[in-house]
């Protein structure tokens, strides 16, 4: 007996329901719950069999599929039944291709393709509630985002030029691409929730985007409302915590060999502004708050501003631990930090990789300019919101950054890198 064919048919069957379990639920009159499995180890058995007869027994598998569904579709339409629809039929013949994956040892790329499958076919109502919300605008800055990703970054150089060598076009931009993805990440997740948003999803979202973007959002809401500044409070505290994930991700594209070395304390950090804003959560009511409008971060002019300060950034930190040593880079980190964590992260970032600093100097000046930063978006609260948000705000940055002090103290010196 082949048991490995045994455990192929095992895993195509589990895919197969997996997918017919969610058809069923949409009340498909095509294919349901004991139909997508049956497709899944049909296409398993053609593949087997294709690998010691020839490719043609998949071939007519597929082929054999199509006419099954297509006579389906006839006897629908032939009693009355007209569905414009084709979701479970091109479902059902990617299915069969799935099945197929797993007999030729791609069992990894069958689950994932699988899971995929799933989850788009869920999702269809804020699927399509997301393209119904997304305008003219979003849509043009969209295809700016194409642009900058697939027209734009393959035809720059990978070189380096200008002063200290630290310009390459290329590998800036990409970064540029890698923090619009991330920010637009947050936009589209505001476009499927919007003002439904509660306050702790109103703070995700929001840190996705931009956390200094939320603090003078917010800052202005409160301002006519004094009652709300723990809410506010809160949502202010969710982002900042959030701009903590965003600046952990970039450290692993990056400098994925060194995030070990670099990322920890950046957790740590994460980790109590948690706990504060759950803290701020318990005293908070249930009440929930809106998502403020958010700006589509795709648009081609805000990209370019970004390459430039990140340009700008790159040279800072180079000249600024060629002349001036570490400390340097910590008046370059404070400065950056201010307005933008991106920037000073991955060049940062990008130096210890490069072996320029150690993992110790790196993690500690971004964590320098994340304090900066929380004074910063205190600083505007205090100019934009009633005294009440300042005060909870303040309370909140003040045991973040006490915190971090005691991390840049405390935490232990890891393996110096040499330069």
């Amino acid at each position: 007996m082949d048991f490995y064919l045994l455990q192929q048919i095992v895993v195509s069957l589990g895919l197969g329901l997996l997918v017919g379990l969610e058809r069923e639920r949409t009340e498909s009159s095509i294919a349901g719950i004991r139909t997508f499995p049956l497709i899944s180890v049909f296409g398993t058995i053609c593949a087997y069999l294709a690998l010691s007869l020839g490719g043609w027994v998949l071939a007519a598998g597929l082929v054999c599929l199509s006419g099954v569904l297509i006579f389906a579709n006839l006897a629908k339409i032939k009693n009355g039944e007209v569905d414009p629809g084709m979701t479970t039929e091109i479902a059902a013949l990617l299915l069969f291709g799935v099945g197929a994956l797993v007999a030729i040892d791609k069992p990894t790329e069958a689950v994932v393709l699988g899971g995929i499958m799933v989850v788009l076919l869920h999702l269809k109502t804020p699927l399509h509630n997301f393209a119904a919300a997304v305008g003219e605008r979003d849509m043009h800055a969209m295809m700016q985002f194409v642009v900058l990703s697939l027209v734009i970054l393959p035809v720059l150089p990978n070189e380096n030029y200008g002063p200290f060598g630290v310009w390459n076009p290329f590998k800036i931009w990409l970064m540029v691409v890698l923090i619009v993805g991330i920010s637009l990440g947050g936009y589209v997740a505001y476009k499927l929730f919007g003002a439904k948003a509660g306050t702790l999803l109103g703070g995700v979202i929001g840190g996705i985007v931009s956390s200094t973007a939320t603090t003078v959002s917010f800052a202005k809401r409160t301002s006519s409302n004094a009652d709300l500044s723990t809410l506010g409070a809160l949502v202010i505290m969710i982002a900042s915590c959030l701009s903590f994930v965003r600046v952990i991700v970039e450290i692993g594209v990056v400098a994925p060999g060194y995030f070990l070395q670099i990322a920890p304390p950046l957790i740590g950090m994460l980790i109590l502004c948690s706990l504060i804003s759950g803290g701020l959560f318990f005293l908070a009511s249930q009440k929930k708050v809106s998502m403020p409008e958010q700006k589509n971060p795709a648009e081609l002019k805000s990209a370019i501003i970004f390459g430039a300060l990140y340009a700008l950034v790159l040279l800072g930190v180079a000249a600024g631990e060629k002349y001036f040593g570490d400390a340097g880079l910590y008046v370059v980190g404070i400065i950056s930090g201010l307005t933008d964590m991106d920037a000073i992260t991955l060049s940062t970032a990008q130096l210890a990789a490069a072996g320029g600093v150690s993992t110790r100097t790196a993690w500690s000046v971004i964590l320098v300019a994340s304090m900066a930063n929380f004074i910063f978006k205190f600083g505007i609260v205090a100019a934009l919101g009633p005294r009440q948000l300042a005060w909870r705000v303040g309370a909140a940055f003040g045991m973040a950054m006490a915190g971090g002090g005691l991390i840049l103290l405390l935490w232990p010196a890891g393996v110096p890198i040499e330069s």
